[in-house]
Parts: structure tokens; C-alpha cells; sequence
């Protein structure tokens, strides 16, 4: 049997390098931040001009992306800011690329 496989993401949004943060999930990480850059999304991310993507993770398994999601918003500020440096130390927008 041909079973399709998917993609989930857990991804972390910010204004500025330590700036405001954001966590979220999605199954389509292209289409969700091109919402938030175009502040198509109502909300947190909109009031604060949420529109860099500057960390996320894929997962095979929704139940997987929610729960490390639900993880990482419990997470002391420090903990998401030393995970972001981890990967990606200057703070660079990962999906400033993707778009015409």
C-alpha cells in the first residue's frame, strides 16, 4: 500500500535579532511565512511585525510538531534564544530567499 507522507514544522518568528518571539506549527512552511511577512495572519505576529523566520525544524509526524511545540513555548526565553543561535547565530531570515 502507497501511503503519502507529509511534513509538519515547528518554526520560530522574530522581529530583530533578541527581539520579539514566536512560536508556531504548520504543514506548510512556504505558504506560513509568506502569511506572516505579508501580515496576512491576525494576531500576535501581525501586531508585532513578526515577519523573520529564523528557526524551524520538520517533522513526519503532526502529533510530533504539536507536542514539541507545545515543549518549546514553555521554554524559558534564554532557552529559545540559545536554540536560534545554535542554528543560525546572526539572526539571518531563513525564507528571505523563497519569494520573488
Amino acid at each position: 500500500m502507497f501511503k503519502i507522507s507529509h511534513q509538519y514544522y515547528v518554526y520560530i518568528l522574530s522581529n530583530k535579532k533578541n527581539g520579539t518571539l514566536y512560536i508556531g506549527m504548520t504543514n506548510d512552511m512556504e505558504r506560513r511565512a509568506f502569511e506572516h511577512k505579508n501580515q496576512l495572519v491576525e494576531g500576535f505576529t501581525k501586531k508585532y511585525k513578526l515577519d523573520k523566520l529564523v528557526y524551524f525544524e520538520s517533522y513526519q509526524y503532526v502529533n510530533d510538531a504539536i507536542l514539541r511545540e507545545k515543549r518549546m513555548k514553555k521554554w524559558k526565553r534564554q532557552w529559545k534564544i540559545n536554540l536560534i543561535v545554535e542554528e543560525n547565530p546572526s539572526w539571518e531570515d531563513l525564507a528571505k530567499d523563497w519569494y520573488d
